[in-house]
């Protein structure tokens, strides 16, 4: 099978490519495998080389050198050269996205390298590179006011077809390095992204060979495949969490034992059990094994504990109504409301859930079902109480970025609402500023684990596993827990 046949692979999963610029959805054509970065990362977060040929830091961790390639072509024919990378990095940092995070003054090219200045050190700043926000294309891939205007990258396969939002499909780059000298004769040649919003449909697309690899399954599709013929599966752990934000600043919501109470009634493994279909996925903390370096065996797990949790709300002045919520001292009803979206299609299912569990300890809990953007806007207004949301922590594979933006000092969006922990802020910034290495860095990431265990500015309900079904006509496929790639170049025809 391959080329020979002209069989093209399809790939189908629920996201859309909403546009061209990076920002948007670039994430969708470094997962088919179509643009590049300066660096990637392997399966247990170390970084690898992929535009940049090797990098390094001055001794005071405010300039960085970033060695670019030599010979290296866009599939357009055009070669990547180091003013190519500089102007789709300015680009990108010009713009809303994660090299915001890092206090960067300058970028600039001394030759074959690429220089990047900070005002203040910032150990994860590779990682930034690794984002799909910083993929690089060529010229030819801007119009004249610098924005998008078709994808040219250097990846492993080219676009050979666009059909936004809903399909693209892609070719194998010969030129690419590791196409040059190899022998496809089995491997992939075309492939092709198909958006597909239901699971259900996914699943029968696998079912009757219209798909090779579908991505987001939900359990029942899950079960409908499992003793399927046609059909293979399989799975990784990501670095999810499915968790409850809380408004801290919530005049109810600031007394930790009123947080740790709502955390105590919850049944993280019923819920796994009874919703996802794997009791393995209940949270006992907040970061999941597949962080390996942020889980800690040694955390105390979060546990289930009805009375414990009554008698945290007894203690914090919530009694017991005649209608069975708890009312304080002045005679307000224990009553709040959960924001979550469909975007995920556990996530109304779970919040369900959630609502019930805190009645059984006297709160009453409306769950409100929107749009994700609710969340970060209740964050802004200050009028969110309480959210459910699923975050990826995997975003950046080295996450101290995303938990200084979520955990700091002001919060986050996807993060701690109205709380502040000077400890947790000064641990993940010596983290993020390279003061703590070694051993004290192991120290200081279960020390921050432990906090929010203990303040629960959000509470963990869930973590999340990817499972992906594959066609019995194709091999050698692996699932990517940073949720990067396809891997489609190392696919081949059984």
């Amino acid at each position: 099978m391959g080329a020979v046949t002209g069989d093209v692979l399809t790939v189908v999963g629920p996201w859309e490519t909403t546009g061209l610029d990076p920002s948007r959805a670039g994430y969708m054509f470094s997962r088919m495998e179509v643009v590049e970065t300066l660096l990637d990362v392997d399966d247990q977060a170390r970084l690898q080389p992929s535009l940049a040929r090797r990098w390094d830091v001055s001794a005071d961790g405010l300039q960085w050198r970033f060695a670019l390639p030599a010979g290296r072509r866009f599939h357009d024919g055009s070669e990547v050269t180091p003013a190519s990378v500089l102007a789709c990095l300015r680009r990108a940092l010009a713009r809303p996205g994660v090299l915001q995070l890092a206090q960067i003054t300058a970028m600039r090219v001394d030759g074959a390298q690429l220089l990047v200045q900070l005002a203040r050190p910032f150990a994860p700043l590779p990682y930034l590179f690794t984002h799909s926000s910083t993929q690089v294309l060529a010229p030819t891939a801007f119009d004249t006011h610098g924005e998008v205007r078709s994808i040219i990258g250097s990846g492993r396969f080219a676009i050979s077809k666009l059909s936004l939002p809903q399909q693209f499909d892609v070719t194998r780059f010969a030129a690419h390095p590791d196409n040059v000298g190899a022998n496809p004769a089995r491997g992939i040649h075309r492939a092709r992204y198909i958006s597909v919003s239901r699971a259900e449909t996914r699943t029968l697309m696998v079912q009757s060979g219209q798909a090779d690899l579908a991505f987001s399954l939900d359990p029942p599709s899950i079960r409908a495949l499992q003793h399927d013929a046609r059909a293979q599966l399989i799975d990784t752990m990501l670095p999810r969490t499915t968790f409850i934000k809380l408004n801290a600043g919530h005049r109810w919501l600031g007394d930790v034992r009123v947080r740790q109470a709502m955390s105590l009634c919850i049944q993280r493994q019923d819920i796994a059990r009874a919703l996802l279909r794997d009791p393995e996925l209940g949270a006992t903390q907040l970061f999941p094994p597949s962080m390996r370096r942020w889980h800690s065996a040694a955390l105390p797990s979060l546990r289930t504990d009805l009375a414990a949790s009554r008698a945290l709300l007894d203690a914090a002045g919530w009694r017991p109504g005649a209608d069975g919520i708890r009312r304080n001292a002045a005679g307000e009803r224990f009553e709040l409301t959960l924001a979550t979206f469909v975007d995920r299609p556990e996530l109304p299912l779970v919040a369900a859930a959630v609502q019930e569990q805190m009645r059984q300890v006297g709160i009453a809990v409306r769950v409100l079902i929107g749009n994700s953007s609710d969340i970060p806007a209740g964050h802004r207004s200050g009028t969110l109480q309480l959210a459910l949301a699923a975050r990826n922590f995997g975003n950046l594979p080295d996450p101290v970025a995303t938990l200084l933006q979520d955990f700091g000092p002001a919060g986050g969006d996807w993060g701690a609402m109205g709380w502040d922990d000077r400890e947790v802020g000064a641990t993940l910034a010596g983290l993020a500023d390279g003061r703590l290495d070694g051993p004290a860095a192991k120290a200081a990431r279960s020390r921050v684990a432990t906090v929010l265990q203990q303040q629960l500015p959000v509470i963990p309900v869930v973590w999340y596993r990817q499972t992906c079904a594959l066609s019995r006509r194709i091999e050698g496929a692996s699932l990517d827990a940073f949720e990067r790639s396809y891997r489609l170049s190392r696919l081949q025809w059984t």
